[in-house]
């Protein structure tokens, strides 16, 4: 693979420019060599691996800590391997309340919905079951949003 330009990393990781600038600036990536003529940055191979890791870490909702331990983890390879192991099942657990708070909210919102189709078409008894429905999940919905 040839030198890649920001725009090219941009497309290839979804990171914006300034967020590949900043994860520089921050010594999550880099540094980043430069282009002898122009000044520009040129990523390698080893730069996009790295950066793909952290976009996915991103889009998972990793903060900024939690990705320079899992870099440094990766540098440090099988040393590391229980601490990163760690650090990706905590995150796990974290999406996985996550998805039951969601799951909560979408049983809510189909139930409300329900409730206001049977509303629209005048069939009360479908309301009053849609209604039920919506009475049964509000106390999870109470603790899904705290």
């Amino acid at each position: 693979m040839s030198a890649l330009t920001i725009q090219e990393v941009e497309r290839q990781t979804g990171l914006s420019g300034p967020t590949l600038r900043y994860y520089e600036e921050i010594g999550l990536i880099g540094p980043i060599a430069r282009d002898d003529s122009s000044g520009h940055r040129r990523y390698g191979e080893a730069d996009l691996d790295a950066l793909q890791a952290l976009a996915c870490l991103r889009a998972m909702g990793v903060g900024i800590e939690d990705m320079r331990t899992y870099q440094a983890n990766r540098a440090l390879g099988r040393v590391a391997a229980g601490e990163q192991r760690d650090l990706l099942t905590r995150h796990a657990h974290r999406i996985e309340a996550e998805i039951e708070r969601l799951q909560v909210h979408l049983v809510y919102l189909e139930a409300k919905a329900a409730l206001w189709d049977a509303r629209d078409r005048g069939d009360a008894a479908d309301e009053a079951a849609a209604s039920d429905r919506v009475e049964a999940v509000l106390p999870a919905l109470e603790g899904a949003i705290r």
